[in-house]
């Protein structure tokens, strides 16, 4: 079976579904990883290794939705609850451009009183001030809530953001692509459908997006595959995916509580996608919720990616992992595995090989 596999995706062909589950399910760790390594290898023939400098700034913790999963978000009237100033923001992106940060990636929780205006503000100022930076933010589910709140539409609600100054979308907010999941691990946040439309239209008024999935939770080895196959689709439609990142649910402080992926879970998962996603160009390893040492044995699992320096993280560090990398650091795992590190952008040209 792997043979007749690895052939077909020698000759470029795409895997079905249930080759997708055979692989996830029965075949060898060790055989699939081969198999991702193969696709990666043809894709990224130079042995380069990208990254970003980065800082996660999360605007609040106030959320309406109250994911099961989320040990991030607070209720309005909690005491930890915030929501920062447009100074503290400003503070924030400062430091980062102090450090040659080039990508902003702002998330916060659905708040029940920030209207688009708020957002667009924002956007039009840190777009004045720090125009080398990249603003690379917000979710899915963060527009469909924005466009509610503020009684527009989806579709007009992205435009006005993109005209403030929005540049990208992240892929947060997808955990599994299957409602029957999300219905029982965040049963008030947006469906899959609706999480696809948004980026659909994101990718049609030319912004480019990436997309995630948090696996570990409650889902199914056929749900992952539906979940990478419902990626790939929308990818052929609309193309604007620079890259996928998988990462484990993180159950430390939150109410769906349960166990964690094993490292070697996650590593199928990783590899799966790089066999399957064969039209998305980028695979990053989440060195964020896996540390820097599973970081670097994804490197040989289909990742050619080890996303950003994160100059700040709040939501998976709330959940009581806390890897961080810095720039050096990151050069250095990258160099020790056998690769060459590059520095690049949000939508992944090179700035700077090490």
């Amino acid at each position: 079976m792997i043979a007749s596999l690895e052939n077909k995706i020698n000759l470029g062909q795409p895997l079905d579904r249930d080759e997708a589950l055979y692989l996830l399910t029965e075949a060898d760790l060790l055989e699939v990883g081969k198999l991702a390594d193969g696709v990666r290898r043809r894709r990224h023939p130079e042995r380069r290794v990208s990254f970003v400098v980065d800082r996660n700034v999360n605007y609040t913790n106030v959320c309406t939705v109250q994911c099961k999963f989320c040990a991030f978000y607070r209720d309005e009237t909690h005491p930890d609850a915030y929501v920062l100033t447009y100074t503290e923001i400003f503070s924030k992106v400062k430091e980062l451009v102090a450090h040659g940060g080039t990508q902003l990636l702002m998330q916060g929780g659905l708040h029940p009183d920030l209207k688009i205006d708020w957002f667009e503000d924002l956007f039009r100022q840190l777009r004045h001030r720090f125009p080398s930076v990249q603003i690379h933010s917000l979710s899915p589910a963060e527009i469909v809530h924005i466009a509610k709140l503020s009684g527009v539409s989806m579709v007009e609600c992205l435009d006005r953001l993109h005209l403030a100054g929005l540049q990208s979308l992240p892929g947060g907010g997808a955990e599994i692509l299957v409602d029957s999941v999300r219905q029982e691990i965040s049963p008030n946040k947006i469906g899959w459908q609706e999480w696809a439309a948004v980026m659909r239209e994101a990718h049609h008024i030319g912004m480019p997006t990436t997309a995630t999935m948090m696996f570990g939770a409650r889902e199914k080895p056929k749900d992952i595959v539906e979940h990478l196959f419902r990626l790939r689709e929308l990818q052929a439609e609309s193309g604007g995916f620079t890259a996928f990142i998988p990462w484990s649910y993180q159950p430390g402080n939150t109410a769906l509580g349960g166990e964690q992926a094993s490292g070697i879970e996650y590593l199928k998962v990783l590899a799966l996608s790089r066999v399957v996603l064969d039209n998305v160009p980028n695979i990053q390893a989440s060195w964020v919720t896996q540390g820097a040492r599973m970081a670097q044995v994804a490197l040989y699992f289909g990742a050619n990616d080890l996303g950003g320096t994160m100059l700040e993280e709040n939501v998976v560090a709330a959940a009581g992992v806390d890897f961080r990398l810095n720039q050096d650091e990151i050069i250095a795992l990258a160099k020790s595995a056998g690769f060459q590190p590059v520095r690049r952008t949000t939508t992944y040209e090179s700035l700077e090989v090490y």
